[in-house]
């Protein structure tokens, strides 16, 4: 099933100084301007953060996880909300991973085959499994704009046998993701990315991204990076695996959201961006700064009056100092996570818009 009138991706600057591009990706619940920063709600929740706050630091799109909604609320209950946007109140864009990620680092895995993976369930010990078919229609029910195929998400130390065997089944299950969907649309307008693995060997991606390219999906996703290796390799192969995806196609760079790392991938040609990072170390009291990642609870903040970084125009930034923060730490507020998560989320997007302004004007 096409989408052409619902999603679209159009450059409209290409950077003279590197490979970094501004675009504009069309959805039915709006435009998303790249590139772009998806803070990660897991649950349909980004942690501590309210959608009307992600709202007033200009997020555009969230990323949310098919395991995870799978086994929670579950897809009866979405499907009683007519969708994700509906149950948790954000009418913006929404992409969803495949779960797949999940099934391999949380879950007492049984087996993988061919058909699909049967594993058990981290919350219960319950047997169920994961077929490409069925990892679509969860994300049907779940009713995100951009979705995503069910891949094998191998460990970075993986040998290059078992790699070359892994690219060959996430290919099959990527195909037959996309078939499914031609052959059974849902009541929501969707596209789907697909996925690019490989692991740490520079040819089996390139491997696995020729094979992809013919099945022509809207976009095209990078995975199985910031899995555990080193920074020289995470930017190595990420900018040579993007060379592979066409320039007029959307490029996705998964797992990926501290700030060093998303400027680089910007000026290798990256589109879009999620990870956990910016929420996860505010839970413990780390804020990003342009001194690096700086953290609340430090004696030094005592009597400090300054915001967490000055010149941002974050809510937390605009209404709070250092000291008060730091007094809501040692105090174990709530509100504590909820700033300092408002300000990395706030921090990421208006580097974005930094390096977009560059772009803009160059």
């Amino acid at each position: 099933m096409s989408y052409t009138n619902d999603f679209t991706f159009k450059i409209t600057k290409q950077s003279h100084k590197h490979k970094g591009r501004l675009g504009i990706l069309h959805t039915p619940h709006g435009d998303i301007q790249t590139p772009v920063f998806m803070p990660v709600g897991t649950l349909g929740s980004v942690k501590a953060v309210l959608p009307e706050m992600l709202l007033a630091e200009g997020t555009e799109i969230i990323l949310a996880n098919t395991y995870h909604l799978f086994l929670r609320p579950g897809t009866e209950v979405l499907e009683k909300f007519q969708g994700l946007h509906n149950f948790m109140n954000w009418h913006k864009p929404i992409l969803t991973d495949s779960g797949g990620f999940q099934v391999f680092s949380l879950s007492d895995l049984n087996k993988i085959t061919d058909k699909g993976v049967i594993f058990k369930s981290h919350l219960d010990g319950s047997l169920m499994e994961f077929t490409p078919e069925k990892v679509v229609a969860i994300q049907q029910s779940i009713g995100a704009d951009i979705i995503m195929p069910l891949d094998e998400c191998l460990p970075h130390d993986a040998d290059k046998k078992r790699t070359a065997v892994s690219i060959k089944r996430t290919f099959n299950w990527e195909k037959r993701c996309q078939r499914y969907m031609q052959e059974n649309p849902g009541r929501h307008a969707q596209a789907m990315f697909g996925i690019i693995q490989g692991g740490m060997f520079p040819d089996l991606r390139a491997e696995s991204a020729e094979q992809l390219l013919d099945l022509d999906f809207f976009g095209y996703s990078v995975g199985g990076l910031s899995v555990g290796e080193d920074k020289e390799t995470l930017y190595s192969l990420s900018a040579e695996t993007v060379q592979h995806i066409p320039v007029a196609k959307p490029r996705y760079l998964m797992g990926v959201g501290s700030p060093q790392d998303v400027e680089f991938a910007i000026k290798q040609g990256y589109d879009m961006f999620d990870c956990v990072l910016p929420t996860r170390i505010a839970r413990h009291g780390a804020f990003f700064s342009k001194e690096g990642n700086l953290s609340i609870k430090k004696k030094e903040f005592e009597f400090d009056s300054q915001p967490l970084e000055v010149g941002c125009d974050c809510y937390t930034c605009a209404n709070y100092s250092r000291a008060y923060l730091r007094h809501l730490w040692r105090n174990k507020e709530f509100n504590a996570m909820t700033l300092i998560s408002i300000h990395n989320i706030r921090y990421l997007i208006k580097m974005i818009q930094g390096i977009k302004e560059q772009i803009i004007n160059e």
